[in-house]
């Protein structure tokens, strides 16, 4: 493992950060219609107990990263193969986002502009960050976590005073009941992207203060569930549920809307500095967690050797996966029921053969 340590607040900031990611643009849990702000806050609560599994495995194998668990519960063969699996997630997902980046800056700004040109102008720029070191991720997450907050400040700012706002459009209350409400937070929402924490499972070993990681990730989880389902309701009083059903990009619509004085207007670029910033900690997170597990499993001296290597496989991914936005979300639903299976299922097995072996040992002793 790399010789670093980053702080708490280091930590926070990329976990927050990473949260956020491309949940805050696109277009996010629909399916509960007006109470999808309500389904967000359910999920939210229910990654909290989802981000205990993960801290109870990180304080059984305090000094291992997640693919050290998987070989410590499962045995050397089965573990490395388990391992082996979540380091392809990761790559997998972070081509994903390296996409969803990629489509919307096309779709708003740069029209012309070559998706591969976009694409490997971030994996580029997210290669060089990583190849730094954890320490130098956290202190410029410490940095972009600051104009994260002033983007943000100002787009709800701009929006709230622009007169579009009619919070009458997320009513009636359980307009459904809470069916689609449930179905919509569990397991979609929990899934992405509160169960999407397990990627820090690489990176909690390097936390300076070991006992700082409960508090840090579960402030984490909870501001940044609050912020999602806030920026749903508020895009949903903005463009009305209609709207926000047609939209690949509601957060970027809602915006788009804002004319102020015939003045300030054309606010597009806040959603997309936005956006570049999520997205490049959410998908640098991802490509650090997976070529940690590589290293890890495959005994490299630096996880450095692999780092250019697995960022092209990432840029490959990014533009051969799907042929169009649309397209890149039905191949999703496929990927949903395996992120289900390696975000919960594994995780609590995980978790119950940990509780199982130290309940044996303590009887033996």
């Amino acid at each position: 493992m790399e010789k670093a340590k980053i702080s708490g607040i280091q930590l926070f900031a990329i976990m927050f950060i990473f949260e956020l990611g491309t949940a805050l643009v696109v277009n996010y849990g629909t399916d509960a219609g007006k109470d999808a702000w309500l389904s967000t806050l359910l999920a939210m609560s229910s990654g909290v107990a989802l981000f205990f599994i993960f801290y109870f495995l990180f304080r059984q194998y305090p000094n291992l990263p997640f693919t050290g668990y998987t070989r410590e519960i499962f045995g050397k063969y089965l573990g490395w193969i388990i391992g082996l699996v979540y380091c392809s997630h990761f790559i997998y997902i972070c081509g994903r986002n390296v996409r969803e980046f990629g489509s919307l800056i096309i779709s708003s700004t740069l029209l012309e502009t070559p998706l591969v040109v976009i694409n490997l102008t971030l994996v580029v720029v997210m290669c060089y960050v990583i190849h730094l070191g954890v320490e130098v991720v956290g202190r410029t997450a410490e940095v972009f976590i600051v104009i994260l907050f002033l983007l943000g400040i100002a787009g709800n700012f701009f929006i709230l005073v622009s007169g579009d706002v009619n919070f009458d459009q997320i009513r009636p209350f359980l307009e459904h009941g809470w069916k689609p409400i449930l179905t919509t937070a569990f397991p979609h929402l929990l899934i992405f992207p509160f169960g999407e924490m397990i990627a820090f499972t690489m990176l909690l070993p390097y936390l300076n203060r070991p006992e700082l990681a409960k508090r840090v990730g579960l402030t984490a989880v909870i501001s940044s569930g609050l912020i999602l389902s806030w920026t749903v309701l508020l895009n949903t009083s903005v463009l009305g549920i209609d709207v926000m059903h047609r939209s690949v990009f509601p957060t970027l619509t809602a915006v788009g809307k804002v004319n102020l004085l015939e003045f300030i207007e054309r606010l597009d670029a806040i959603v997309v500095f936005t956006l570049l910033i999520t997205v490049f900690f959410k998908a640098s997170i991802y490509l650090y967690a997976a070529v940690i597990g590589l290293a890890d499993l495959f005994k490299l001296n630096t996880y450095r050797q692999i780092l250019f290597p697995i960022g092209t496989i990432v840029i490959f991914l990014s533009l051969t996966m799907a042929s169009s936005f649309s397209e890149q979300g039905e191949e999703g639903i496929f990927n949903h029921y395996v992120s289900i299976a390696l975000i919960v299922v594994i995780p609590l097995l995980m978790l119950l053969v940990s509780i199982i072996r130290r309940r044996f040992k303590g009887r033996l002793s």
